[in-house]
């Protein structure tokens, strides 16, 4: 487990100091592609008032020859134009590209980046299963993984991170799930061969901006629906993480953005939740983006339009466990997250353009 080396909370002076050292230190230049999708607009809303990044070039996801355009929405914060999709300028204007781009594409686009000497932090699925048959069966359009790649959740893999030529950022159900279990398999809490069941629900947003049936307006308004039964690429992506096998359920919520994981495991009858706290307590006492928040289970609302991740849990004697995870699906799990290994990538203040 890798921790966060600055402390939570900075005095003024060192708060004045990382000023001054900010000031001296080149801003990065980085780019979007894909700034028109959900998680493409909410990167350019965080980097547009990011203090140590320049945003040269915003593009969507078409190639050369569609018009620019302006995103409504952003005025004032950001009042550039998104432009066509161009290999050649993210090259030449970008120290840093983010892919906010459908899988096939983000499969083409980011080994021929990474190739030129630019670094990428992905957001699609591409490149985050290492296993090549897995792989092969969730997302076939990888045929090959660019060297340096490092799988992007932070808290837990933060050296890799800041080494790393490309970033694959992880999906929003498996930040949800594995920032809260395994803190319990680092710790030898989870009992041998019992299962994993994840319950997971999302707001719409999850779903791309690409419209479909499922998630039409009429379709979603109050309801709330399972999908992707034993067959959601993001179970493969939880099972990496852990090690095991895991049972993964997602729903839809009639909501625009957020997700609540309840989680089900067993560990050893008699385990306290004194022990349970101390697990987390040693997984995240200087994370800056990890809320332990014990038997006050939260909610959704709590973390929306934030980075934060909020972790609650109740035991009873028999060793039942039952895990409640909410993070903004956009945020922590997507352009929030991508932003947070970033700065790492640049060795700043990980809060940087965050709080």
């Amino acid at each position: 487990m890798h921790t966060v080396t600055q402390p939570m909370e900075a005095s003024s002076q060192e708060e004045q100091e990382g000023s001054a050292a900010g000031a001296a230190r080149p801003r990065a230049r980085v780019a979007v592609a894909g700034a028109t999708g959900y998680t493409g607009q909410e990167l350019l809303r965080l980097l547009s008032r990011h203090a140590a990044v320049t945003l040269t070039a915003a593009m969507s996801s078409g190639q050369a020859g569609g018009a620019a355009r302006r995103l409504p929405a952003l005025a004032r914060l950001w009042d550039g134009e998104i432009a066509p999709l161009s290999r050649e300028t993210l090259v030449r204007d970008a120290d840093v590209v983010f892919l906010a781009l459908p899988d096939a594409a983000a499969a083409e686009l980011a080994p021929a980046l990474v190739e030129a000497g630019v670094r990428v932090i992905d957001l699609s699925g591409a490149f985050r299963l290492r296993d090549a048959a897995a792989r092969a069966r969730w997302y076939p359009e990888t045929h090959r993984l660019p060297a340096g790649v490092a799988y992007g959740l932070t808290e837990r893999e933060r050296e890799a991170v800041a080494a790393a030529r490309l970033v694959a950022n992880p999906g929003c159900y498996p930040t949800s799930a594995l920032l809260a279990i395994a803190p319990l398999a680092d710790a030898g809490l989870l009992a041998a061969g019992s299962d994993i069941v994840v319950d997971a629900k999302s707001g719409v947003s999850g779903a791309g901006k690409t419209p479909s049936e499922r998630t039409h307006f009429s379709e979603v308004h109050g309801s709330l629906s399972a999908y992707g039964v034993f067959n959601h690429r993001h179970g493969a992506e939880i099972e990496q993480g852990l090690g095991r096998e895991v049972t993964f359920t997602p729903h839809l919520l009639p909501i625009d953005r957020g997700i609540l994981s309840t989680i089900y495991v067993r560990v050893a009858p008699g385990t306290t939740d004194d022990a349970l706290a101390a697990a987390y307590e040693r997984a995240y006492r200087d994370a800056a983006f990890v809320r332990v928040v014990g038997a006050a289970l939260p909610e959704i609302k709590h973390v929306a339009h934030t980075n934060f991740c909020d972790i609650g849990w109740r035991v009873d004697p028999s060793g039942r466990v039952i895990l409640v995870s909410v993070i903004d699906n956009l945020v922590k799990g997507a352009s929030g997250q991508a932003v947070q290994n970033l700065n790492v990538m640049l060795g700043i203040d990980e809060r940087t353009g965050l709080l």
